[in-house]
């Protein structure tokens, strides 16, 4: 920790002292009060325009914001839930959605959603082109069929539920400030019709959020008042917050603490899947990973489990293919290669290297990311096991970018690459990650498999939900058979929190998000 991130985090414990005193009239420990929740988050502000935000800022905006539907967490009996569209329909060719409003929906500043409303939203999107909004490119027109019910129109076949429930870019802005600039909205504005209204804002310190008394949900039961957001960067500071009583809930705590925090108990951590998962991309386009066996010897001398264990503390599981645990288009039944270095061995001798090889090859990771910077001796020593020598170059990340993007010959043997989708259909990472690129922009594998290509694009395209989910396993399968990268593992998302503070729910298709309204403390 160097000088100025430790004086930040004494100044964040001196903020946590203030208000033990503040609510205890004392130096000691005591629970906050029941209608305030106290979050140290890692998440700082970005920008506040809902057209816009792409980055951390994205874990507040669905407490603010909502959409017309919203996708349910995995194991739901429904895929989703309805929003401020009480109902949906789609026609047989999938090419026009109906979504029929509620009524009497109001925002914070006064306003009353109607479908002009949602119409001026979604084109303010994309007609600014930032963050997220390229997934409105299917849109051809949106028309306004009533005052509560909005249609779109695509140019193809897309599965727009899934679009239009996505994490960022579908927000519903209020008609009195969907025309107001993001210069507008970053002077710490908002314009939305959740149950939170933003109260003030420290940048990188302090966002406090207050009730929507008007929200159309109503505030029968136990719900928050307030929420007081402290921005907190050391996991340290967070865990001694948790323990002292300070904050209720914490984004994250330091990985040595994660495996024992659990059985303090003033305190509980909760775990369930994300879309979050790394990736080895193997360089199909030059030797020795331009050769299938090889490529499946290596996936064959990962050490998934040990990996998991350094890397995340074990909150994760070994994938089973390219599309994480719990999100559309995933299937558990698909070939998932195990660590079993025999085998790997046997298959570098069907490639003819039953000796190894002498070349040295080129990994590289992010040297901002913790997690691969655990993982990557594991990695080399794994491959050493079966004759395949790598040199670990770390490399910040936009760096990283570059050489794997700039071409074959130039680029890396094996890199480590985090990856999450912009929304709940595996289209996206399928798409950008392995479809034939002639001038790679994330297909860090030079992965080129025209077959492939079209049983993504035709599982995209088909409004038929479980045909789909066929398709796409099938891709899938594709790439395990191939090997076209080491599927490393599935992040599982660790939730920090008092005992005392329930009804978190953990939902992966909007990663890092609290949803405030259904929690409380006993």
């Amino acid at each position: 920790m160097n000088r100025h991130r430790w004086l930040s985090a004494i100044a964040i414990l001196g903020v946590a002292v203030f208000l033990l005193g503040t609510f205890t009239g004392s130096g000691q420990a005591a629970k906050l009060p029941k209608d305030i929740l106290v979050f140290a988050s890692t998440d700082s502000i970005t920008t506040w325009d809902p057209s816009a935000a792409y980055s951390t800022e994205s874990s507040y905006m669905p407490n603010i914001y909502e959409t017309l539907i919203w996708v349910s967490p995995p194991g739901s009996e429904e895929p989703f839930q309805p929003g401020l569209a009480e109902d949906w329909r789609v026609d047989d060719n999938g090419l026009q959605w109906t979504f029929y409003l509620r009524k009497g929906v109001k925002f914070h500043d006064g306003g009353v959603l109607t479908a002009q409303v949602v119409k001026d939203s979604i084109e303010r999107t994309m007609k600014m082109g930032k963050g997220a909004a390229f997934i409105f490119s299917p849109i051809k027109e949106i028309k306004t069929l009533s005052d509560y019910a909005v249609q779109f129109i695509l140019k193809e076949p897309a599965p727009f539920d899934r679009i239009i429930s996505s994490a960022n870019a579908a927000w519903i802005i209020s008609p009195k400030a969907v025309e107001n600039d993001r210069e507008w909205f970053d002077q710490g504005h908002e314009a939305g019709c959740g149950p939170y209204m933003l109260e003030s804002w420290k940048p990188d310190e302090e966002i406090i959020f207050k009730r929507f008394d008007d929200y159309w949900r109503g505030w029968e039961g136990p719900h928050f008042t307030r929420i007081v957001v402290k921005i907190v960067k050391e996991g340290t500071v967070a865990q001694q917050m948790l323990e002292s009583g300070v904050a209720d809930l914490a984004t994250r705590i330091p990985t040595e603490s994660v495996l024992t925090f659990d059985s303090k108990e003033c305190c509980e951590v909760l775990r369930g899947p994300s879309f979050m998962n790394y990736y080895i991309h193997l360089n199909t386009a030059k030797f020795p990973f331009n050769n299938k066996l090889i490529r499946q010897a290596a996936s064959h001398a990962i050490p998934y489990q040990d990996a998991i264990e350094v890397s995340v503390g074990g909150f994760g599981r070994q994938a089973v293919g390219p599309v994480p645990y719990g999100q559309f288009g995933h299937d558990d039944t698909l070939f998932q290669y195990t660590y079993d270095v025999e085998k790997a061995k046997k298959l570098m001798a069907e490639a003819g290297y039953p000796d190894g090889m002498k070349e040295k090859l080129v990994y590289t990771y992010a040297s901002e990311n913790a997690a691969e910077k655990a993982f990557a001796p594991l990695i080399q020593e794994g491959l050493s096991k079966i004759g395949i020598d790598v040199e670990i170059k770390p490399m910040i990340w936009t760096a990283q970018w570059e050489l794997m993007k700039g071409g074959a010959d130039k680029a890396h043997h094996l890199a480590a690459v985090m990856w999450w989708p912009t929304f709940s259909d595996p289209y996206e990472t399928l798409y950008s990650l392995w479809h034939v690129e002639e001038k790679p922009y994330w297909n860090f594998s030079y992965y080129k498999n025209p077959e492939f290509d079209r049983t993504i694009l035709q599982a995209y395209t088909t409004p038929d939900g479980e045909k789909a989910r066929a398709l796409y396993a099938k891709a899938s399968a594709m790439l395990i058979d191939d090997a076209a990268s080491i599927f490393l593992f599935d992040i599982e998302r660790g939730v920090y929190k008092r005992a005392e503070l329930k009804g978190y729910v953990i939902n992966p298709n909007y990663p890092r998000v609290p949803f405030w309204y259904g929690m409380y403390k006993e």
